[in-house]
């Protein structure tokens, strides 16, 4: 997460989260990183649909598609990122049981691009789930940002 957390500063931009399943640990790692205040804006555990809501997430959407859906998941990480008006926002939605699937959504607000990844684990450890969960999305925020550094390069 170091290395996000100094990539974003790199490049002036900032980061907000709505997680459900994983209960803030995202937001846990990135404000273990020293100078995340320069770059988190926000981190909302939104463990039921009212507050998804409440937060801007469609509940026509959620209605739709259920709570645990990749199409949820968009709505989150757009949701918060207008929520905060953050340049990247992550939603985290899914169930962290005996069949546990996750939804992830990592939102480019500048680029009004999705990311998306969907995890399927047979683990019941819930702590586990979590771990791996947050190593994959540090992965690809890590890509997502290259990218975005690259584009600074060549112009």
């Amino acid at each position: 997460m170091k290395e996000v957390i100094e990539k974003l500063i790199s490049i002036n931009k900032t980061i907000s989260t709505m997680e459900s399943c994983t209960g803030g640990c995202l937001a846990n790692e990135i404000t273990n990183i020293e100078d995340s205040s320069k770059v988190f804006s926000f981190g909302a555990v939104t463990y039921s649909s009212e507050y998804k809501i409440k937060l801007g997430v469609n509940k026509e959407i959620i209605d739709k598609y259920t709570v645990c859906s990749k199409e949820v998941s968009n709505e989150m990480s757009k949701s918060i990122c207008n929520y905060t008006n953050s340049n990247y926002g992550v939603g985290i939605t899914g169930l962290l049981d005996d069949s546990s699937i996750v939804y992830i959504s990592i939102y480019d607000k500048d680029n009004n691009k999705y990311y998306n990844q969907t995890l399927t684990s047979s683990n019941k450890n819930r702590k586990e789930n979590k771990k791996i969960i947050i190593k994959i999305i540090i992965d690809m925020l890590n890509n997502i940002i290259k990218e975005e550094i690259w584009k600074y390069i060549i112009h």
